[in-house]
Order: C-alpha cells, then sequence, then structure tokens
C-alpha cells in the first residue's frame, strides 16, 4: 500500500497550500476548502477550482508517479491519495483511492452518486445536474467525512508493505491509517520533512528525500528484497 500526499504532486508544478505561508494559491484554506466558505461565497470556491483544474491539464506526472506504474510488475500495489489531482491516473497506476476528491470531477449538491467528470475545463457557477440541484466541485472539504476512510483503512490492514510519500502526516484522518497496519507490515516514509522522531519507531525507516530521488531508490531495493 501506498499514501501519497502533496509532496508528490509538488514536484509536478502543483502547489501545497501547507506551504510556510499556510495558504494555497494565495487563499486562506477555509475559504475554498470548507462547507462554510461555499455558503458564503460559492463563485469565489468555483472560480478557484475551476483555476486549479485548468492548471491540471497543463501539468504530467513524474518519475516517482511513473515509478509506482512500473511497481506494479512485480507487486500488488494499492494507492491511497490524499491528492485531488490525476496524476496517478495518467502515470498508468490501476488501484487508486482518492480521499480527498477527485478535481476532475463534479457532483450534486443534494444527490451525491450524481458525479460528472469535466475534465480539464472550467464550469460556471450555477450549473446544474439532471435532477435540478446545484454542481459543487468533487472535494472533501474541511469538516467533511471522508468517505472511503474505512476501506482505505481495510487496505491498510492487509499490507506487508506501506510506503508514505510526501506527506506530513498532519491531515487526520488520513493520517491514522498508520496506526492500521499489522505487526508484520514494514512502513517506509519519503519525505524531506521533519520525520526523525519517527526513525526505527514500529518497524518505520524514514527516507529524507522527495519523492522523484528517494522513490526510484526504494523501488530497486524492495524489488531485490521480496
Amino acid at each position: 500500500m501506498v499514501l501519497t500526499g502533496a509532496g508528490i504532486s509538488a514536484e509536478s508544478g502543483i502547489k501545497t497550500f501547507r506551504d510556510s505561508d499556510g495558504l494555497w494559491e494565495g487563499h486562506d484554506i477555509m475559504e475554498v476548502a470548507s462547507p462554510q466558505g461555499w455558503r458564503r461565497n460559492p463563485e469565489l470556491v468555483m472560480d478557484f477550482y475551476n483555476k486549479r483544474r485548468v492548471q491540471l491539464g497543463t501539468v504530467f506526472p513524474n518519475e516517482a508517479h511513473l515509478c509506482l506504474t512500473a511497481l506494479e510488475k512485480h507487486f500488488e500495489v494499492n494507492i491511497i491519495t490524499q491528492n485531488v489531482d490525476d496524476l496517478h491516473e495518467r502515470a498508468g497506476s490501476h488501484n487508486i483511492l482518492h480521499l480527498h476528491g477527485d478535481l476532475k470531477y463534479m457532483r450534486s449538491t443534494k444527490f451525491p452518486e450524481l458525479r460528472y467528470d469535466v475534465g480539464y475545463e472550467e464550469v460556471p457557477y450555477g450549473k446544474c445536474c439532471e435532477k435540478g440541484a446545484l454542481l459543487r466541485p468533487d472535494i472533501v472539504w474541511f469538516g467533511e467525512d471522508v468517505p472511503n476512510i474505512e476501506l482505505a483503512a481495510e487496505l491498510a490492514s492487509i499490507a506487508d508493505i506501506f510506503i508514505i510519500i510526501g506527506t506530513s502526516l498532519e491531515v487526520y484522518p488520513a493520517a491514522g491509517l498508520i496506526q492500521y497496519v499489522s505487526e508484520n507490515c514494514k512502513i517506509f516514509i519519503i519525505d524531506p520533512g521533519r520525520h526523525g522522531e519517527m526513525q526505527g519507531k514500529n518497524r518505520i525507516e524514514v527516507i529524507n528525500e522527495t519523492a522523484v530521488k528517494g522513490l526510484p531508490v526504494l523501488a530497486e531495493r524492495l524489488r531485490k528484497l521480496y
């Protein structure tokens, strides 16, 4: 199992909101990623995600994304991602579970099962589903339930190897997935941030590198060991 966060997408040019300024593309995160922000100013929220969606169409998977795809030749790989981009899909990975939604989709505000792939296009505010309900970005905002977290926990519980890439392990409930792994599961954390306190703890090995630098080295080690 592989849990990916913003760090892997940042190397493709996608800005994260957990940079030093605490903003996401110049916006306070609660303005554009919370139900309250949506209620206060839905036009701003729609414009924000429209710009992110168009930008997504201009970037490409990096070597770390492609490395995960190549691992499928040797292992059964399940990717659990906190990211809302489609870079894992475009790199060719097959088993991908999005925890926080998908930027390329819109969904009905009243009938959440009605989802629409809008590609990399802008969607005007006021557009509705076929049942007449307003559409919103298919993003799990702060304060909302994470529908796929139970399935993610199940996948974590049966993993033999758990690789965590490019995440601070500060966003819950995704950060809690590490608690579901079995006693025999080997855990690797690839991130240039501060994870020193976890080194050697509960079978954890920390690789203080970016995804692009650290993952190919780890992948080669795993192919030789297993």
